[in-house]
């Protein structure tokens, strides 16, 4: 990979080995990384897109940074927003840079922005570096975008076949059970089984109710606090069938990509893996991206530190990345990667319903129809007790 020597040494100086072995050191003994509830609220990927995007025309029209920044302060409208503007806009006219400035909110704007945005101004080109990033963020949105309505069809489909089901269990069955009761006929187990649902759900509903709410936000609790909780949760989603190898792929695309920019932008390989770390939401591809990064400085190749998570990184990718290694394009190699692994994930999230719709439809099926055969059975029962002989 060229790289501008000017822009290397100042990235080199920004950069010191102290500094990176001291920020990767708490993960040399597996220690899970802690959340943070205190910091400011993220932009959403959309306001970091929309900020990016304003700031590169602005700057391409000829208006000088601060009159850039005054505008787009004036034209936000969150209070919250307005006072991270001010807060850069005042750093400015102080004389430090963009991205310094930046940095005092990684927890609004995250690491890959201020990366990027630091490698545009250290090397001049500042205004393709925002379009670039606009880009790149809108391609995350987008992805975000599609795994959501990828869910979205089968939430639908199971919240419908509950409903119906609790539906004729709550308030059509119990209208039909005095009528049994009353010819004291004996029931199929069906349809005991079904009276028994019906008086439990009706009689302790609530409750059942209430201690699924509590049980989920005790769970979330959980999972968003106890690191090793997390970290159990996270590899549980790579491996659940269908849904895992969407997320897997979901997450090789995010993270390839934006190890490739953040390197082709001219930061080091163990900063941009750290970076990339910071950037990701699964642990567990947090931990190998750190270890990948303490790795390399004791000399180890990134390809084979890969190739011993094979559950998380597929052969091919060990093996592109060596031949990029060797080749000196491991830039290119990772972002024909992600878009590899992106067209993967758009061809799964395509094929979802078609794959899960028939056992949708089976489940949604035989739920309903047990409950309905349990009705219609007795019924039938009495009907022929009651025909003349």
């Amino acid at each position: 990979m060229n790289k501008p020597k000017k822009q290397f040494d100042i990235i080199k100086k920004q950069v010191s080995p102290k500094k990176i072995v001291a920020k990767i050191g708490k993960f040399s003994k597996f220690k899970f990384p802690q959340f943070n509830f205190s910091s400011p609220a993220r932009f959403s990927i959309k306001k970091q897109t929309f900020f990016a995007k304003r700031l590169s025309f602005l700057i391409k029209a000829g208006v000088p940074m601060l009159e850039s920044l005054q505008v787009i302060k004036e034209q936000t409208k969150s209070k919250s927003d307005m006072k991270v503007f001010s807060r850069v806009f005042s750093d400015l006219a102080n004389g430090q840079s963009l991205a310094v400035s930046l940095a005092r909110f990684k927890g609004v704007f995250g690491n890959f922005a201020i990366n990027i945005i630091k490698a545009g101004e250290s090397s001049g080109t500042l205004i393709q570096s925002l379009n670039y990033l606009a880009d790149e963020l809108k391609k995350k949105e987008l992805l975000r975008k599609k795994i959501m309505s990828a869910l979205l069809y089968p939430v639908i489909i199971t919240i419908a076949t509950f409903g119906i089901t609790g539906m004729l269990i709550v308030y059509i069955f119990p209208k039909i059970l005095p009528i049994f009761a009353s010819l004291k006929a004996e029931l199929p187990l069906s349809t005991r089984m079904i009276i028994a649902i019906s008086n439990v759900v009706r009689n302790d509903g609530w409750y059942i109710f209430a201690g699924l709410i509590i049980f989920t936000v005790t769970a979330f609790i959980i999972i968003k606090k106890v690191p090793k909780a997390r970290f159990i949760y996270d590899g549980l989603i790579l491996k659940i069938p269908l849904f895992g190898g969407i997320a897997k792929n979901y997450n090789l695309t995010n993270t390839l990509r934006t190890l490739g920019l953040l390197l082709k932008s001219g930061l080091t390989l163990t900063e941009s893996l750290l970076i990339t770390s910071d950037t990701t939401h699964n642990v567990q591809y947090k931990k190998v991206f750190n270890d990948t990064s303490l790795g390399i400085m004791k000399g180890k190749n990134m390809s084979d530190i890969f190739g011993q998570s094979p559950s998380l990184f597929p052969d091919m990718v060990g093996h592109m990345i060596g031949v990029g290694e060797k080749s000196g394009n491991l830039s290119t190699t990772l972002i024909y990667l992600s878009e590899f692994y992106e067209n993967e994930f758009e061809d799964q999230t395509k094929n979802l319903s078609s794959s899960i719709e028939p056992a949708l439809m089976i489940i949604m099926g035989v739920l309903v129809g047990f409950v309905a055969i349990s009705i219609i059975t007795p019924i039938y029962g009495i009907t022929q007790y009651l025909t003349p002989r």
